[in-house]
């Protein structure tokens, strides 16, 4: 059996590796130029395990160990640095620290989403990306409305006040401007009512996205985004835990009487958070806890 210590950066990687058969210890850099990465991994005989710290530019790294049979572990870097007492700090420290932890077994493994449920990640963040570009082209919208006397706030979106927008006697660039921003808002619309689409059907494919629809006020988003963003929710004990992975509960500093409570702290995927916790008012973090009784 081979493990592997790899440091992966997003020119090269280093790799720390031992023969658990032989003995054999090896060390060298890859480059991610080419085809040398995949001859390396492809060239390995017999079992394989691949331990990397967690990084924003893994997917593709993730997705050649997969099609080639390799596992890979994918460790918390936090702890894993924590685990190195020494102040020294390289490429070859780091990738040696990875194989030690590996072949203790004290690597803090994270669990990992399946390449399903990164790309129906993709959908969701796909069309949050559009509602935010949406929402910006609104608010110039309703200034532009606002500043001519035309005061129709919600009612602005319907055929009725989009009408009465277009009418406006403006002037040239600020009726070019008009015209430009009233297209491309419903081609926004259009945009998004197909990925809203696309949601529901997903969502409906899925058990425990169906099962979240129970739900008052859950809709298809909601229920669809907290699937794929959780994933196997048997893997928290308490409504909790799940509330805290999500970013539900706020950083605390406090000591002896004083309370002291901060901003919510963000989950592992970073600021996606708001696709979960939007659905629930600020502070009602029992709502939640409940809610998230439905996955356990």
């Amino acid at each position: 059996m081979k493990i592997v210590g790899c440091d992966l950066h997003a020119k090269q990687q280093t790799i720390a590796m031992v023969d658990t058969e032989t003995g054999e210890f090896t060390e060298k850099t890859l480059a991610h130029e080419g085809n040398k990465v995949r001859e390396f991994y492809a060239g390995l005989e017999g079992s394989v395990v691949v331990g990397i710290e967690a990084t924003g530019a893994m997917q593709w790294f993730l997705q050649l160990l997969e099609e080639l049979g390799i596992e890979c572990r994918v460790g918390h870097p936090a702890k894993i640095r924590a685990k190195e007492t020494r102040k020294q700090k390289h490429d070859r420290r780091d990738a040696r620290l990875e194989l030690e932890l590996l072949m203790e077994d004290r690597f803090p493994t994270i669990w990992m989403p399946s390449s399903e449920q990164r790309d129906l990640r993709t959908l969701l963040r796909d069309r949050h990306q559009w509602v935010k570009v949406r929402t910006r082209v609104q608010n110039t919208l309703q200034a532009i409305a606002l500043n001519h006397a035309l005061r129709h706030g919600h009612a602005l979106w319907s055929p009725a006040g989009q009408k009465a927008l277009q009418a406006l006697a403006l002037s040239r660039y600020s009726s070019q401007r008009r015209d430009e921003l009233l297209h491309l808002y419903l081609q926004l619309q259009k945009r998004i009512k197909e990925l809203d689409r696309q949601v529901e059907e997903e969502a409906k494919r899925r058990p425990q996205a169906l099962r979240l629809l129970t739900h008052p006020g859950v809709g298809p988003i909601t229920a669809l985004a907290t699937d794929v963003f959780l994933g196997d929710a048997h893997r928290f004990a308490t409504g909790n835990q799940v509330a805290s992975y999500i970013g539900m509960i706020p950083c605390e500093h406090s000591s002896g009487k004083r309370q002291r409570l901060g901003k919510l702290q963000l989950p592992p995927w970073g600021k996606d958070h708001s696709r979960l916790t939007e659905s629930f008012p600020q502070g009602k973090v029992s709502l939640f806890r409940r809610f998230a009784y439905l996955l356990l």
